[in-house]
């Protein structure tokens, strides 16, 4: 559990040694993330299948661009796509 400040606690975290920090899900944290420059990576799941609803990952956020750093293929028609923040070099 993350105490105080949220993006003040993840920083925090981000500097230590250890592995990676992974969030499941979307909702109000990841706006926050978002806007705080402190997601590193993307794993957007793409799966054969249509649905018409459910909450949107960037609903209020400005454009964020992305670049590809990976792809896996799964028999299943799963697609999985590895995005980073683009960065200006």
């Amino acid at each position: 559990m993350l105490e105080g400040d949220t993006v003040e606690a993840i920083r925090k975290l981000k500097e230590e040694d250890g592995g990676s920090l992974l969030k499941f899900g979307t909702g109000e944290l990841d706006r926050t993330l978002l806007e705080n420059d402190l997601v590193d990576e993307f794993h957007f799941w793409y799966f054969p299948v249509i649905a018409g609803g459910g909450q949107s990952l960037l609903d209020g956020i400005d454009a964020t661009h992305l670049e590809l750093l990976d792809v896996a293929r799964f028999k299943s028609g799963i697609v999985v796509h590895v995005l980073g923040p683009k960065r200006d070099d």
